[in-house]
């Protein structure tokens, strides 16, 4: 089964060899690395080049584009694999062997989705966990309470996007919440819980970057839940207070 891994990249010198490293690390032979830039800096674009110089399986494009899910969705427009996940630019795979174990479960269950655990972590000492976002196995009631898997986690076969679309760009933060309902509340779907981290994520994401940020993602929030007509303002209460016991002492 061949995967496609997806970064949207825009000015991060700092972290996108990391990003890379891990993907390209990976021990499972069959991956397709998409790289959507969206006009970085000259610093920024070198390692990208240097990169796909050296790998031949990195599909590398460049030009302006109109925000994060607009560029995710060009990597998903070009993914030619069974299975598609995403790595961002700030993140990294947790350890070479993620991709052959969602692979393998993808073989052996017959699911659709695959989704795990995420570190959220430091920004400069990525040792140190901050954040400690475990999931569970999925049932359509969670849905209701506010539950949703680590975007970044999730890993998707291509049949699904096709059937059930992409990232709403009108969404400016929630796009992946309303994405995850969309296909998630759809009873021929299986998805399933592989009790493993996954990804970890450098501390500092759009939606928390300030109080403006986290009431336009609250709304957001409410408007996913709206459209795909699945709870109330209570479940966006639930799926907040569910974060807290996520945090490390």
């Amino acid at each position: 089964m061949k995967v496609s891994i997806i970064t949207a990249v825009y000015n991060n010198e700092k972290t996108i060899e990391d990003c890379m490293s891990s993907v390209l690390n990976q021990t499972y032979p069959d991956i397709e690395y998409i790289i959507v830039d969206g006009g970085s800096n000259q610093e920024t674009l070198t390692k990208l080049e240097a990169a796909a110089k050296q790998h031949d399986n990195i599909n590398l494009s460049s030009e302006p584009d109109h925000g994060i899910y607009d560029a995710l969705n060009k990597g998903v427009a070009k993914a030619t694999g069974e299975i598609i996940g995403f790595v961002h630019s700030d993140d990294f795979l947790a350890d070479t062997q993620i991709i052959a174990s969602i692979v393998e479960v993808f073989k052996k269950q017959g699911v659709d989705g695959v989704y795990g655990d995420l570190h959220y972590v430091a920004l400069e000492n990525t040792d140190k966990i901050i954040r400690n976002w475990i999931s569970q196995p999925f049932n359509h009631r969670l849905l209701k309470k506010g539950w949703m898997p680590a975007h970044p986690t999730l890993y998707v076969k291509k049949q699904v996007y096709d059937a059930y679309g992409a990232f709403n760009v009108s969404f400016k933060i929630a796009a992946d919440y309303d994405f995850i309902l969309r296909i998630f509340k759809q009873t021929d779907l299986k998805f399933f819980y592989l009790p493993k981290t996954i990804v970890k994520m450098r501390v500092g994401g759009a939606s928390n970057k300030s109080i403006k940020n986290i009431i336009l993602k609250s709304k957001e929030d409410y408007r996913a839940i709206s459209s795909n007509n699945i709870g109330n303002w209570w479940t966006i209460f639930l799926k907040n207070v569910s974060k807290i016991k996520q945090f490390k002492s």
